[in-house]
C-alpha cells in the first residue's frame, strides 16, 4: 500500500484527500496517516493541509523498494525487488536469490557494496549515496552459448536510458562499458548458472556512476559520472526505472529473434568504436584494425589491414582505442 500511495501522490497535481485514500485502499484514516509518517521518516517531504489532504513536495534520492515500486511500469522487469542498504555485491545476492528460486525479473539493488567486482574479477569502487548498483535475475529459455548476448542487451538498455532520462549522449564500448565523452560511466557484469544444455539462471549487474563528484587518482582519467558530465544531480531511482523499461523492450526483441539481429543496427549506432581504429588485446597476441560493428550474435567485427574480417568474442579479450581507453 505504501508504494501505491506514493505513486498516487506523484501522479496527482495538487492534493489527495485522506478520505479518497481511505476509500481507495479500504483502510482507516489512521492507517493512511501512519503511511505518510513512514514516508516522511524516509525523507519524502509531504505537506498535509486540513480539509485539502496530502501533497508530495519533494522526493529524496533513494533506491528503496517502496521508491522503485512506486515508479515501475514494467510487466516483469524489477517487479520483485530486494533492497540492501549495504551488501557485498548485488550480483552475489541475485545469484543467491536465483538459487533459492526467485522469479524471472527479480531485482537486487544496493546503496553500498563492500565487494563489488568488474570484469575478470577487478574490484569496483562502490561507495554509498552516489551511484547505482543493481542486478537483474533472468531465467531465459535459451542455450548457454546465447547468454553472452545478454550483456549487449543490457549495455544497449543502459545507454538508451541515460539518453532518455539524463539527455546525455551515452555510447557503448563493446562489450560491457558505457561511456560519456570518452570516459567510463557504467560497467556491466554477466554471470550465469548452467548445466550442459540449459541455463538455470543468468544475473546481469550494472554499476552506474550517477552523482559521483570525484574519483581516485588511478581511474580519474578514464572514469566519469552523469553529474560530472552534465553538472546536474540525477534521481537514481528514476534512472533505474528507465533502464528496466528499456531492458524489458530489448530483451523481448532478443528472445523473439533468438539473436541480436532485431537490435543490431541500433546497437551499432551507439558503438563508440564504430569506424575507428582499435587495438585488440588477446592473450599472447595483439593486433590493430577498424571496428565495423557487431554481427547478429554479438561478436565485434574487426577489419584488419591485410583485408581480413576477424570476429572478436567477449571474454579474455580487450578492445581499446589505439591512443587509450576508447
Amino acid at each position: 500500500m505504501k508504494a501505491k500511495i506514493l505513486s498516487m501522490l506523484r501522479g496527482t497535481d495538487g492534493y489527495i484527500s485522506g478520505q479518497q485514500l481511505c476509500e481507495k485502499f479500504q483502510v482507516s484514516r489512521t492507517a493512511v496517516w501512519k503511511v505518510m509518517e513512514q514516508l516522511k521518516a524516509e525523507g519524502y517531504q509531504i505537506e498535509a493541509v486540513r480539509n485539502r489532504g496530502y501533497r508530495l513536495e519533494k522526493s529524496p534520492d533513494v533506491m528503496t523498494k517502496t521508491e522503485l515500486d512506486s515508479l515501475l511500469d514494467t510487466a516483469w522487469a524489477g517487479r520483485n525487488i530486494f533492497y540492501f542498504s549495504e551488501t557485498d555485491s548485488t550480483n552475489t545476492q541475485a545469484k543467491r536469490l536465483g538459487d533459492e528460486g526467485a522469479v524471472h525479473g527479480t531485482l537486487a539493488v544496493a546503496e553500498k557494496q563492500t565487494g563489488g567486482k568488474g570484469r575478470r574479477g577487478r574490484r569496483w569502487e562502490s561507495p554509498a549515496g552516489s551511484s547505482i548498483y543493481m542486478s537483474i535475475l533472468l531465467r531465459p529459455d535459451i542455450l548457454p552459448n546465447q547468454a553472452p548476448m545478454l550483456t549487449l542487451v543490457m549495455a544497449q538498455s543502459v545507454a538508451k536510458a541515460i539518453q532518455i532520462y539524463a539527455g546525455e549522449e551515452a555510447l557503448i564500448k563493446w562489450p560491457n562499458d558505457i561511456v560519456l565523452n570518452g570516459k567510463k560511466v557504467c560497467g556491466i557484469l554477466t554471470e550465469m548458472s548452467t548445466e550442459i544444455q540449459w541455463i538455470n539462471h543468468v544475473v546481469i549487474g550494472a554499476g552506474i556512476n550517477v552523482n559521483t563528484e570525484k574519483f581516485p587518482a588511478e581511474i580519474a582519467e578514464t572514469a566519469t559520472s552523469l553529474y560530472l558530465e552534465s553538472g546536474k544531480r540525477q534521481k537514481r531511482s528514476l534512472l533505474i526505472a528507465e533502464v528496466l523499461r528499456q531492458f524489458e523492450r530489448y530483451y523481448g526483441l532478443f528472445l523473439d529473434a533468438g539473436d541480436l539481429s532485431a537490435v543490431q543496427e541500433e546497437y551499432n549506432s551507439l558503438l563508440v568504436n564504430l569506424g575507428r581504429e582499435a587495438r585488440v588485446l588477446e592473450p599472447g597476441h595483439e593486433y590493430n584494425g577498424t571496428a565495423a560493428g557487431i554481427n547478429e550474435t554479438g561478436e565485434l567485427l574487426i577489419h584488419t589491414k591485410d583485408g581480413q574480417i576477424r570476429k572478436v568474442y567477449a571474454g579474455e579479450v580487450s578492445v581499446r582505442g589505439i591512443y587509450g581507453y576508447v
